[in-house]
């Protein structure tokens, strides 16, 4: 499964898919006040800033699921509904693990929701492990928010 830069182009398509698999996994378990402000306007305009730093998997024009890769973190994973079981997670969280350890990162982490339960689920058997929660300071156009997530980190290999 290949793994490329996103495209331009695909920002719209991939701010639906960020959308809707945030609210599908995030909305029963994160305060209200977040879910307000996670809008399709603030994914696409996350996007947007992030555009270099996303890579994809899927057809030109509509990626299956993308990530994002900052520093030491695996900032954003997420699939599109129709694509779950077949191999795009696991191909994206393998680039992005090939791209932290070609910068040479010892140790990724990501932070994941409390109560999500199915991403928490695929982390483990992707290697990697909970070391516990941390207080993930997020930015929204209303300001700073406050979320207690759960840490998990990899060690990585260095690529030689």
């Amino acid at each position: 499964m290949e793994v490329r830069s996103a495209r331009k182009t695909e920002v719209d398509h991939l701010a639906r898919v960020w959308h809707d698999a945030w609210h599908e996994a995030h909305a029963r378990i994160v305060p209200a006040a977040l879910t307000r402000v996670r809008t399709f306007a603030n994914f696409r305009k996350r996007l947007e800033a992030a555009l270099p730093a996303v890579r994809v998997v899927g057809p030109p024009g509509t990626p299956l699921g993308f990530h994002i890769v900052q520093g030491s973190e695996l900032y954003q994973l997420f699939v599109a509904a129709e694509a779950r079981g077949t191999g795009v997670a696991r191909a994206l969280i393998a680039d992005a693990e090939a791209m932290l350890a070609g910068k040479g990162v010892r140790t990724a982490w990501l932070a994941c929701a409390q109560g999500n339960e199915r991403a928490a689920r695929f982390y483990e058997k992707c290697g990697w492990r909970r070391v516990g929660t941390v207080i993930n300071h997020l930015r929204t156009e209303e300001g700073p928010f406050d979320l207690e997530v759960w840490r998990y980190e990899k060690a990585l290999s260095p690529r030689g």
